[in-house]
C-alpha cells in the first residue's frame, strides 16, 4: 500500500528499509530486534546504516565517489554512444530535426507514447491503443483490450489507463490504475488477501488481485493490437501457477502494486530489453512476460515514541535510467538508485548497500524539505556529465551529487519560468530536456546553465519525454497537450 505521509511532529526517525509491503500496521521483530514490514517475513536485513559511515551521511569509503559519473558501478557495457566503427542506422522515420507528428501522421492527442524495439510508435489514449507502424499514413487503434475490455470504474477491473512502453519489437506494455484495498473484516493488513480454503478468504476479495496491473499486448498483421497477456509470472515458487497479475514476489498474499505510473524500458546495454514499472508502491522489474517485484527507497515513521514505526513508502513517479544501466527512482519524499545485477531474481534481494542489488544512494533533498513532507518528484535523470536532476510537480528541478551513500548536495536550477515539471530527459549530446506544466519544453545545455525554450514544439504542458539512441540521428519523442513531436539528433 503507498502511504502519503504529510508534514508531521517531532518523533520520528529514519532507518533503512526492507524490502516489500508499506503498511500503517504494527510490526513483527526479526531475531536481530528490527521491525519486519507487513508482507515481507523472510526478506533479508539491510545493513545499519551505509559500512564505514555516519548515519548523517558521513564520507564515503576510500576509492568510492557516490556514483557522480555515469560509469561508477552499473553495468559495463552501457555506454552512451555508439563506437566510432559502429554502422549509422537512420531508421524508418523521417530523419527532420524537428516534426509534429500529430499534423503529419495524425496521431492526435494520447495520454503516453512509447517506441518498441522494431521501431513501431505505440500510443495511449483512454481505453484506445494505436500503432503507428514504419510505411503507415496514420496509426491503427483498437479499443477495449485487456483491462480496457470493461468500463473503467472501481467495481471493474481499473479505474483508468496510465502508461503505455513499448518492449520487443511487435510488443508494448499497457498500464492501469487500480483503487487502494479496504481493510476486511477479520484481516489486519488492508494489502493481504486469503486464497481459497485460508480463512477469512471471499470471492470478492481474492478478485482484488485482477484489477489494475499491467497487460502485455502484441501487434497483429493488420495493425490492430491483441492482448498476449496480463503478466502474472514472476520467479518465487510461492506464486507458481497463480494468475494473480502482479504482487508481492515474496508472497503472494499481499497485493500492494496496484497502479502503474511510469515505466522506462532499457534500450542499450547488457540489460536491453529490461522493463522497470514504478506504482503506488515501488519500482518493478520485468524481462519478458516475468516481473520481479518491487524495491522502494522508503524510511520508517516513529510518532509520539511508539516502539512501533510505520514503513513510508509513497507513490513512485520518478524512473529513469542512467547511461551505464543504473535504475533511478523517486517516490514523493526520497530518492534512490539502485545497480541491477544480471538476474531478474536478484531484484527484489534487500540488503541495502550491500548484496546483488545493492542501492548506490538512497535519501531525500535536505534542502528542499523535511523527510516526511512530500516532494512530489516526478522524473529523475543523469546526464552524461554524472550529475543527477530531479523534477518536483511542485518545487522545480534540482540538481543533486552524492556527498555520500545517504546524502547529497543538492541546488535548485534557477532561470524556468514555472516550478511546475512534468517530465525531464538526459540526451547522448550532454543536454537535459525539461517538460513543465504550462510553459513548454525547455533545455539545458551541456554546462548545466545554459537554459532556453524549445520553441519549435508546440504545448504547453509536456506529458512525457520518450528517448530511443538506437538510430542515427537519435530520437526524441515529446508528448505535449497538443500532440506528439518528434526532435532527432540530441
Amino acid at each position: 500500500m503507498g502511504i502519503r505521509a504529510g508534514v508531521v511532529g517531532a518523533g520520528f526517525a529514519v532507518i533503512a528499509l526492507l524490502s516489500g509491503g508499506c503498511n500503517d500496521e504494527p510490526r513483527t521483530i526479526d531475531p536481530d530486534g528490527e521491525p519486519i514490514p507487513v508482507g515481507d517475513e523472510g526478506n533479508e536485513v539491510p545493513t545499519l546504516p551505509p559500512p564505514d559511515s555516519s548515519a548523517d551521511a558521513g564520507t564515503l569509503p576510500p576509492d568510492e565517489d557516490g556514483g557522480t559519473t555515469p560509469d561508477a558501478g552499473g553495468t559495463p557495457d552501457a555506454g552512451p554512444t555508439p563506437d566510432a566503427g559502429e554502422p549509422q542506422n537512420a531508421g524508418p522515420w523521417p530523419v527532420d530535426p524537428v516534426l509534429d507528428y500529430t499534423r503529419t501522421f495524425g496521431v492526435g492527442t494520447p495520454q503516453s507514447v512509447g517506441i518498441d524495439e522494431g521501431l513501431n510508435v505505440w500510443l495511449l489514449d483512454g481505453y484506445r491503443i494505436g500503432v503507428l507502424r514504419p510505411g503507415d499514413k496514420a496509426p491503427t487503434w483498437t479499443s477495449g483490450v485487456g483491462q480496457a475490455r470493461q468500463p473503467f470504474s472501481p467495481d471493474s477491473l481499473a479505474t483508468d489507463s496510465t502508461v503505455i512502453c513499448g518492449g520487443e519489437a511487435g510488443r508494448a506494455y499497457v498500464g492501469y490504475r487500480a483503487n487502494e484495498m479496504k481493510r476486511a473484516p477479520g484481516i489486519e493488513q488492508r494489502s493481504y488477501i486469503p486464497g481459497p480454503g485460508e480463512a477469512y478468504y471471499t470471492p470478492e476479495r481474492y478478485a482484488e488481485y485482477q484489477k489494475g496491473d499491467l497487460d502485455a499486448v502484441r501487434l497483429q498483421p493488420d495493425g490492430k493490437v491483441a492482448l498476449e497477456e496480463h503478466l502474472w509470472r514472476t520467479v518465487k515458487s510461492s506464486n507458481e501457477g497463480k494468475q494473480l497479475g502482479i504482487h508481492n514476489t515474496n508472497d503472494f498474499h499481499y497485493e500492494e502494486d496496484r497502479s502503474v505510473l511510469n515505466c522506462a524500458r532499457v534500450t542499450r546495454g547488457r540489460d536491453r530489453g529490461d522493463l522497470y514499472i514504478t506504482t503506488n508502491h515501488g519500482v518493478t522489474r520485468i524481462q519478458g512476460l516475468v516481473y520481479n517485484s518491487h524495491r522502494h527507497p522508503g524510511w520508517y515513521l516513529y510518532e509520539n515514541g511508539s516502539e512501533w514505526g510505520s514503513l513510508q513508502c509513497p507513490y513512485m513517479h520518478g524512473l529513469g535510467i542512467a547511461p551505464n544501466g543504473d535504475v533511478l527512482v523517486a517516490n514523493e519524499q526520497m530518492l534512490g538508485v539502485l545497480v541491477p545485477s544480471d538476474k531478474l531474481e536478484d531484484w527484489d534481494r534487500e540488503f541495502t548497500w550491500e548484496g546483488p542489488t545493492p542501492w548506490k544512494f538512497k535519501s531525500f533533498n535536505e534542502a528542499l524539505n523535511g523527510q516526511a513532507t512530500d516532494d512530489y518528484w516526478r522524473a529523475f535523470e543523469q546526464v552524461t556529465a554524472g550529475r543527477y536532476y530531479l523534477g518536483s510537480a511542485e518545487y522545480g528541478v534540482w540538481a543533486m551529487t552524492p556527498k555520500s551513500r545517504s546524502a547529497g548536495n543538492w541546488q535548485k536550477l534557477a532561470g524556468l519560468p514555472t516550478n511546475r515539471i512534468l517530465s525531464l530527459k538526459a540526451t547522448d549530446d550532454g543536454a537535459l530536456y525539461i517538460g513543465t506544466n504550462g510553459a513548454g519544453l525547455w533545455r539545458l545545455e551541456p554546462d548545466g546553465t545554459t537554459l532556453a525554450p524549445v520553441r519549435q514544439v508546440a504545448g504547453q504542458r509536456v506529458l512525457q519525454l520518450v528517448y530511443e539512441p538506437t538510430v542515427t540521428p537519435r530520437m526524441l519523442l515529446v508528448l505535449t497537450d497538443q500532440g506528439l513531436t518528434t526532435l532527432r539528433g540530441p
